[in-house]
């Protein structure tokens, strides 16, 4: 099967179960993801009793689910020379993932995840070493070996890296997928997106419902249409609906599972993986899909973006797999 790299930030995530009433504190709304700096983390740090830290990242919990899966992956970020960088290494080890990870002065960065009662997350992100990135960090190695790139939206934020590594896996004919990540990206780097997007179209681009709307100003299947141009593979997560994915014109619709939730943390990641995975193999769009919904419905059914052995054991015996 041909290799993936994913490129997003190395991140911590820090699990936290709140309420309603601590978000809207925060005052940037609910179910987005907000970029702070160490001191206002620090402050929200002090607010919380009890966390379970996880190592995460959009895209490398994609590449680490697509590992999990069967399908050959790298990952390449920048993490500080600290213990949760140490942490984040032996992570990307465990799950099979070759690691193409440099070292920062920076501490590693990390994501405060607060779930409500409704199994909704939203994020407050310190970048850390992973903001430290920059074009000339691109070197041969980097995309040695590597038959398609996946990229995270967050990482437009860093705007001279992002355009940069996508430039050069365009320069190395090597095609390109890329998920929006939220909403608040969109709407924050919308120029970044269309000066890549102006290029020429991507492999693959992944939106969810929220994210679709900030690009296109549209919903559902409208949204999709206007998302068509900009990739030989367009997708519209539609969370407990399914998904929408468009490709040479044509329009489905994948169903979701239906399973208890208790926090969608990682969702959209592990959707990700599941399509992807299936994506390589050459699968109708169709199987794309469902795969990637079997994959979600594991993940929503636990605290954080890591899938138990037993949820990896239920995805390989599934007919979706299969």
């Amino acid at each position: 099967m041909k290799k993936v790299i994913g490129i997003g930030a190395a991140l911590v995530d820090l699990l936290v179960e709140t309420n309603d009433a601590w978000v809207l504190a925060q005052g940037e709304g609910k179910g987005g993801m907000t970029l702070v700096d160490w001191p206002r983390m620090d402050r929200m740090l002090a607010t919380i009793t009890q966390s379970e830290t996880v190592p995460g990242g959009s895209a490398c919990n994609t590449i680490r689910g697509l590992s999990r899966l069967g399908g050959p992956s790298a990952f390449l970020s920048k993490v500080g020379q600290d213990s949760l960088g140490k942490l984040f290494q032996e992570s990307l080890k465990s799950s099979g993932v070759e690691s193409r990870l440099l070292e920062g002065e920076t501490p590693t960065g990390c994501v405060l995840s607060a779930v409500t009662p409704d199994a909704q997350r939203s994020m407050y992100t310190f970048l850390g070493a992973s903001s430290e990135v920059v074009p000339t960090d691109i070197t041969p190695a980097t995309f040695a070996g590597i038959d398609m790139l996946y990229i995270e939206g967050y990482l437009a934020y860093n705007a001279p890296w992002f355009t940069a590594v996508i430039a050069e896996a365009r320069r190395l004919n090597i095609p390109v997928a890329l998920d929006f990540g939220a909403f608040n990206v969109v709407e924050h780097c919308r120029s970044v997106l269309d000066g890549v997007f102006a290029v020429a179209p991507l492999e693959v681009l992944v939106a969810n419902e929220d994210e679709a709307k900030a690009y296109t100003g549209l919903e559902g299947e409208e949204a999709l249409k206007k998302m068509m141009p900009l990739a030989k593979v367009a997708v519209v997560k539609l969370g407990k609906e399914g998904a929408l994915l468009a490709r040479d014109g044509k329009i489905v619709r994948v169903p979701a599972f239906v399973v208890k939730a208790v926090d969608t943390t990682g969702a959209g990641d592990l959707w990700a993986a599941g399509f992807l995975y299936a994506y390589l193999e050459g699968r109708s769009l169709e199987g794309c899909g469902m795969l990637a919904s079997r994959v979600a419905s594991e993940v929503v059914q636990v605290m954080g973006p890591m899938i138990p052995d037993v949820g990896w054991e239920r995805i390989l015996a599934s007919a979706e797999y299969v």
